[in-house]
């Protein structure tokens, strides 16, 4: 069976994306997911996306990390899909029904309402998100916030000083977290910007982390430390997190198509 895909990215995060609404598509498990993905012997992304048909909305998005788990939010990939579909539309995910919204050579994403309590993160057990009482060398006293997916957020005084490569493993499967975890350090430049580098559950370190721009701005505009709308700094580029008085979070950013092809399903399957 010959498979078309389209190879895209946001600010360097990438992704392939098979659109299944008009043709179905074989059931995808963990090893095919992250043979697609792998780099050397498949096509190659962070993000593997999958676009089916949805009772609920527009249509569902589905999300699969390159080691071929599934996740319920991908920010990147939300901007992606809605430059791919050309036209606002609500989209089912795992992590809730999203909105999104092209404009120009990128979109405006709706990511719903962030989640506080602990075992919305989820946790393990019951703690104060807003500071949590832990700590990896030299990395403590986090917040949790779930945006579709769980995220920690570390504020530090310089983001390339952190090895994020050794400990971002670490306390993504620390038992504290029974779904893993997304890993945030973040410095705070003035009440308008913030730089954040991310460790994603089940990528590693990417250039570009739209649930982590989301969840950090929210996190950091929770303690008072800046305003409701903010510029997130990361390797791959900039993200403008609002934080509306409704309570939920919008997220505008650039995307990019890399270019089209097609593979045999049985190559990875």
């Amino acid at each position: 069976m010959r498979v078309d895909f389209i190879k895209m990215h946001g600010l360097g995060n990438d992704f392939v994306v098979l659109d299944a609404r008009a043709r179905q598509l074989p059931d995808i498990d963990q090893a095919t997911a992250s043979a697609i993905a792998d780099r050397r012997t498949g096509i190659g992304c962070d993000q593997l996306i999958l676009l089916t048909a949805s009772e609920a909305a527009d249509f569902r998005m589905r999300i699969f990390n390159n080691d071929g788990s599934e996740v319920g939010a991908c920010g990147n990939a939300s901007r992606a899909v809605a430059l791919l579909h050309g036209a606002p539309a609500r989209v089912e995910t795992d992590g809730g029904l999203i909105a999104v919204e092209p404009s120009g050579s990128g979109a405006s994403v709706d990511m719903g309402e962030p989640r506080f309590d602990w075992d919305a993160i989820p946790l393990a057990y019951a703690m104060d998100t807003a500071a949590l009482p832990v700590g990896w060398d030299g990395l403590d006293q986090p917040g949790a916030v779930n945006v579709g997916n769980p995220h920690v957020i570390f504020f530090v005084g310089d983001v390339d000083a952190v090895p994020l490569d050794t400990i971002g493993p670490e306390i993504e499967n620390d038992p504290l977290f029974p779904e893993k975890v997304n890993v945030n350090v973040a410095s705070v430049i003035d009440r308008e910007h913030i730089r954040l580098r991310v460790w994603e559950r089940g990528a590693g370190l990417t250039r570009a982390c739209g649930t982590g721009a989301c969840a950090t701005a929210v996190h950091a505009m929770r303690r008072g430390l800046v305003e409701r709308e903010v510029t997130v700094s990361l390797p791959g580029g900039d993200l403008t997190i609002a934080w509306r008085s409704d309570n939920r979070i919008v997220m505008t950013g650039p995307a990019n198509e890399a270019y089209r092809g097609s593979f045999e399903w049985s190559d990875y399957a």
